[in-house]
């Protein structure tokens, strides 16, 4: 046992951390959830007179209830309205619209469950030494590939070459700027270690960010279309861009399912993209088009609420719209014009506006309510008088024209940024809103001077900041710091905040990293969504995942 349980056990008794952030935590450092729900039963945690982390607002629509299952029934096509973008590598996946069409083929190590709860996935198990600086990969055994060959240790030490390779220009490069290539060690054909540069509370989370699918070292060449050989329990057999996916059961899968067969229940997963138009989306699933909804957005679950043979499920999530400035490009490299920008958000109007108030008002600062080490900080008040001063002492006294790149096929983005447009009227900031589709937005996301990009939810606070809001070693933005902002001060303090395992300690550092990124950081965030699952009634074992994956191993289709 890591000597640390100890550690988080007197956290738990002392109160200054809930039974399931224990959980997360006691996993995470290589217990196993029947050993830890073990080491605390019967405990119980003292009062504590200190507030309780914020409470996320509870999801506005309960579970339909449905009635008990007789048991998986095998066979069937699920047909679920997807998005079906361009893809190649992976490890660039910039949304997870790609990672849920493949990730049925191309598998991960670890799995972050719907409760935010991290386990072993393609590991059998994980272990961390004392100081968090050496983390132990054991891998399962027995796993195959799809195309016969073994799952080992060299495929991982493949995987991580190629995430941390700058030339591949993966996310995971920023995430796990803790950690060089030299120090992924191959003990054995099924044991691997990481040797960190500086300690790191989150790696088994790290392993499931939606771009960490795990390719076979033997063949795979760049291209997941040209070569989707995965440890998945489907095949790829077509995927046509813009189109549709379609996915075939394997017989041989190693995961075994409540009948002692190996899964998936499904013999079929087809994905068809309908466009960006929800109507088409509700329609579609209203009259048996689909079974499903991939990612639904607040429009799906306005327009579906009340429908009789619709099962919907809502979580609250970290997922939210970011607001983003080039620092790098005038006028966005003087935070005063960065401020006034803030300034001209009316947090609650747009929430309430842009997502009918299905979530939480942010406060720009890129840490949800959701998140353990969330510090809780005022929301900012709409102010364009100060928004106005601020723009004269930055030089432009009569007033400042810029332009927002907005994907017209987010409702709730292409409302953010029109309520935006007027608000900052009165200040003398004149947007004018250049709207293009998706596939456009995202050619150009981490290029354009100002636009308002999606980012989905993570589990822990620290993880975003790592991705979005570093350099390098060399003093490079990392490749999804998309604003290009870099703090010395922030930067040291999230290294800290990512080796403290004290949820209260790292609480402290949060409050620090958030104050300095709402006073001169490079983004506005006015709200946190509330997220659903949607899907017909005969789709059993449907779940809300608070990253909208697809995770359909155990999913079974009622006749």
């Amino acid at each position: 046992m890591n000597q640390r349980i100890p550690e988080l056990k007197e956290q738990y008794l002392e109160g200054r951390m809930s039974r399931r952030e224990f959980l997360r935590y006691a996993g995470l450092l290589g217990l196993s959830l029947t050993a830890a729900q073990s080491l605390i039963a019967g405990c119980v945690p003292k009062p504590t007179e200190a507030p309780p982390a914020p409470t996320p607002k509870p999801t506005p629509v309960p579970p339909t209830p449905t009635p008990k299952p007789v048991g998986p029934r095998r066979g069937g096509t699920l047909r679920i309205r997807g998005i079906v973008g361009r893809i190649d590598h992976p490890a660039r996946y910039s949304w997870v619209a790609n990672s849920n069409t493949t990730r049925h083929v191309a598998e991960y190590l670890t799995l972050t469950d719907e409760n935010n709860l991290t386990h072993p996935y393609l590991l059998e198990k994980w272990g961390a030494s004392d100081d968090l600086k050496t983390w132990t990969l054991h891998l399962r055994k027995g796993i195959k590939f799809n195309n016969g060959d073994e799952f080992n240790a060299d495929d991982v030490v493949f995987n991580f070459g190629e995430w941390l390779d700058e030339e591949v220009g993966s996310s995971i490069l920023g995430l796990m700027s803790y950690l060089k290539l030299e120090g992924v060690e191959k003990v054995d054909d099924h044991t691997v270690k990481l040797h960190l540069d500086t300690p790191q509370i989150a790696v088994p989370e790290h392993l499931f960010h939606y771009p960490a699918q795990i390719m076979n070292h033997r063949t795979f060449e760049g291209d997941f279309i040209k070569s989707p050989v995965g440890t998945g329990p489907f095949t790829l057999e077509e995927y046509s861009e813009d189109e549709r996916v379609v996915l075939k059961r394997r017989d041989d899968y190693w995961q075994m399912g409540a009948d002692g067969k190996p899964l998936p229940y499904l013999d079929e997963i087809i994905y068809i993209d309908l466009g960006g138009e929800t109507s088409a989306h509700n329609a579609a699933i209203q009259s048996g088009e689909v079974d499903a909804i991939s990612e639904p957005e607040t429009d799906h679950f306005l327009a579906l609420k009340d429908d009789p043979n619709i099962n919907m499920v809502g979580a609250s999530t970290a997922q939210t719209r970011v607001l983003r400035m080039r620092v790098d490009k005038d006028p966005w490299t003087d935070n005063r014009v960065r401020m006034a920008l803030k300034l001209c958000q009316d947090h609650e109007k747009i929430l309430k506006l842009a997502h009918f108030g299905e979530g939480d008002p942010g406060a720009d600062f890129h840490v949800a309510p959701v998140h353990p080490e969330y510090c809780e900080r005022p929301i900012p008040k709409y102010d364009p008088e100060r928004a106005k001063a601020l723009l004269a002492e930055a030089g432009y006294p009569d007033g400042l024209t810029v332009e927002c790149a907005v994907c017209s096929d987010w409702p709730d983005v292409v409302a953010y940024a029109e309520i935006l447009k007027q608000d900052a009227a009165p200040a003398g900031l004149t947007i004018n809103l250049n709207t293009m589709p998706t596939t456009a937005y995202w050619d150009i996301w981490t290029e354009c001077d100002l636009g308002i990009t999606p980012w989905t939810h993570r589990p822990l606070g620290t993880m975003v900041l790592a991705m979005a809001y570093v350099a390098d070693e060399e003093g490079k933005p990392v490749p999804w710091n998309e604003t290009r902002w870099v703090d010395e001060e922030f930067s040291a303090l999230l290294k800290e905040a990512q080796g403290t395992l004290d949820v209260e300690e790292r609480r402290k550092i949060m409050c620090k990293l958030e104050e300095i990124q709402y006073e001169r950081g490079s983004i506005g965030i006015p709200y946190w969504q509330f997220k659903f699952a949607i899907a017909n009634k005969k789709v059993q074992n449907f779940k809300a995942h608070p990253t909208q994956y697809d995770l359909f191993n155990e999913l079974w289709l009622k006749s």
